[in-house]
């Protein structure tokens, strides 16, 4: 028998690793003393301690490995079920790291711009499927790059053609629209794309794809890098609502998210402290 100060040893293992090991049912000394409650190891468990080293240098879970050692034909499917999730976090790790690059490198600024009228087609997302009360950030970018994908494929195919970066906007346009929002129900989000298209073109246009004039405006725009999220959002909108305007303000209810591939352009209309507010 080994004590578990010569197995710690023989094993690299710190005796606190192993008493946990023993409390998770993982690594079970072969006999405590009841009187002492000193633990000893038989030189055959050295092997099992090897085995929980290598699984648990991967990363993998108390759990995850007691299951790996107690299911032997399962152990390389929960391997390669372990390694699928490592690389999605190395992925995400990946794209944090050069999210912080661009932010230290080239922090975001708030700029001005003029934005021309343009024809555009607009269409609600549809509302993701989340499984959970709170709004997926993630889920609805893939909503919306799916939208964003079928309607370039309907306005091509009409003959028209898309003419500049498509862009979301909260679905607020219609009564419905506001009153499902506000439920959390959705649509939450409504597609718009700038398109070129004669009136053959249009009329070719799928029911659910609306054509609409977006009117020229001044406009705040701060460019966020990496994927969208809650608050990145936010973030973009305090950066907007604090910079300094001339008899001027942000207009909250014209707010637009433009898609890069790189990342989201959260914008503002400007509205002049004198300009009429148009009724609902």
């Amino acid at each position: 028998m080994l004590s578990i100060g010569d197995f710690s040893e023989m094993c690299n293992l710190p005796p606190q690793t192993l008493r946990y090991y023993h409390s998770e049912g993982l690594l079970v000394p072969a006999d405590v003393d009841e009187r002492t409650g000193y633990r000893s190891y038989t030189f055959t468990q050295v092997e099992q301690a090897m085995l929980i080293t290598v699984l648990r240098g991967t990363g993998m879970s108390v759990k995850m490995v007691e299951r790996a050692l107690n299911e032997p034909e399962a152990a390389l499917d929960l391997l390669r079920q372990h390694t699928r999730a490592v690389q999605r976090q190395r992925q995400a790790q990946d794209e944090a790291i050069e999210d912080a690059r661009e932010f230290f490198t080239s922090p975001p600024e708030v700029s001005l711009r003029r934005v021309d009228r343009t024809t555009v087609v607009s269409k609600p997302v549809p509302r993701a499927s989340t499984g959970g009360g709170r709004f997926d950030w993630d889920a609805a970018d893939v909503a919306v790059a799916a939208t964003v994908e079928d309607m370039i494929g309907a306005v091509e195919s009409c003959g028209a053609l898309v003419s500049g970066r498509p862009w979301r906007t909260l679905a607020a346009e219609t009564p419905e629209q506001k009153s499902r929002t506000l439920a959390g129900e959705g649509p939450h989000w409504l597609v718009k794309i700038p398109v070129t298209a004669d009136e053959e073109a249009r009329a070719s246009l799928p029911r659910d794809v609306e054509v609409q004039t977006f009117e020229a405006r001044d406009e705040l725009s701060i460019f966020i890098p990496g994927k969208s999220s809650l608050v990145k959002y936010a973030t973009a909108l305090s950066r907007l609502f604090a910079h300094p305007l001339d008899a001027a303000y942000v207009d909250a209810s014209r707010m637009r998210q433009v898609l890069h591939d790189d990342g989201v352009e959260t914008a503002a209309a400007i509205r002049g402290l004198d300009e009429p507010v148009a009724p609902e």
